[in-house]
């Protein structure tokens, strides 16, 4: 009877996630991810055409399709054939064995439950970016799991398509650690959403081949933060009935305080392209073998504890690690990379 019930589980995890795959595709929206992963990517391939920070890289550069296709097979595919079904039956299992044990439901007594989806966000986004700063350091310090991570550091040319290049088993390894708290949070599908459209941004940015100034990011921040304040969204209830004047000032202001005061902490607060192109250094600062700036999205936990490191300015240092040469250069061999060997 137990084990019918995280069949049903397992079996509606696929069916759901097939659905909303075909709809995805078929059915162009705002709330699509399939469409913001491509508009995402072309504003970011866009500024690397128009700016670029190595201007003597190619414009497609080294294994550019061989990333953009990991891009598509990371965020969908990969979904669709294991993780969407399989983290439904864990959480389940999770739950059902906490509360069996004690009692407690974590699920019906998570903190967020009756919180403003501004909250829900903003701890979703920080509990997430710290659980994945810690799988990071994992990753490269599991002799294991470096053999999957390799795949990611392989990358020889920085670009934004970059940033999804990375081994399916590193899909299992974030997503089954960092689902739990977030679920078990009450972080809902449509929270997470948001919160991933978010980080694939930010993540698109720190791969892709531009720089860009603290006062422009902290602007841009600012003008998020602004329309979210002026149009009332997430459950921000700041202004009643504002005028569409008033809306723009509040934006345009956001924009004016982003830039002033946000603009020279971004450094520490995001990661950037300035920063983790060093993650990403083919000879390591001595003394640091297990890498360092290990930020997804907020650079802040790297200056925590102490693990960020920029020596000098990086655009033009060698990408890799040392040995790379033996890492299959196609598609499958590096997913089959790992398991033993080749």
């Amino acid at each position: 009877m137990v084990m019918g019930k995280y069949w049903d589980v397992f079996v509606k995890g696929y069916e759901g996630y097939a659905n909303y795959f075909w709809s995805e595709i078929t059915n162009p929206n705002w709330h699509n991810y399939f469409y913001w992963l491509l508009i995402v990517s072309a504003f970011f391939f866009l500024l690397e055409l128009l700016a670029p920070w190595r201007k003597n890289q190619p414009k497609f550069r080294k294994d550019f399709w061989l990333d953009f296709f990991y891009m598509f097979f990371n965020f969908f595919l990969f979904s669709l054939v294991i993780y969407s079904a399989v983290s439904s039956v864990v959480v389940n299992l999770f739950n059902d064995g906490i509360r069996a044990i004690s009692g407690f439901d974590l699920q019906a007594s998570n903190p967020l439950r009756s919180a403003p989806m501004w909250t829900v966000l903003l701890v979703g986004f920080v509990v997430r970016d710290f659980v994945q700063w810690w799988v990071h350091r994992l990753l490269h310090r599991s002799e294991r799991l470096w053999a999957f991570h390799k795949v990611h550091h392989s990358v020889e040319q920085m670009g934004f398509a970059a940033h999804l290049r990375y081994h399916w088993m590193e899909n299992v390894v974030y997503r089954t650690i960092e689902y739990l708290p977030l679920a078990l949070l009450g972080v809902g599908l449509y929270d997470f959403f948001i919160i991933h459209i978010f980080t694939l941004a930010v993540g698109h940015y720190n791969h892709s081949n531009i720089t860009v100034p603290g006062y422009v990011t902290g602007g841009i921040l600012g003008a998020l933060i602004g329309l979210v304040i002026a149009t009332s969204g997430f459950d921000v209830h700041l202004l009643q009935n504002p005028s569409a004047w008033v809306q723009a000032s509040v934006v345009l202001g956001s924009v004016g305080a982003g830039a002033l005061l946000l603009g020279p902490l971004m450094k520490y607060l995001f990661n950037s392209p300035e920063m983790h192109i060093w993650h990403h250094v083919y000879e390591l600062p001595e003394g640091r073998r297990f890498g360092i700036n290990f930020g997804i999205s907020l650079a802040i936990w790297d200056y925590l504890f102490g693990t960020a490191v920029i020596p000098h300015n990086g655009r033009d240092i060698k990408l890799g690690f040392p040995g790379m040469e033996e890492l299959p250069k196609d598609f499958v061999g590096q997913n089959l990379y790992g398991f033993g060997g080749r």
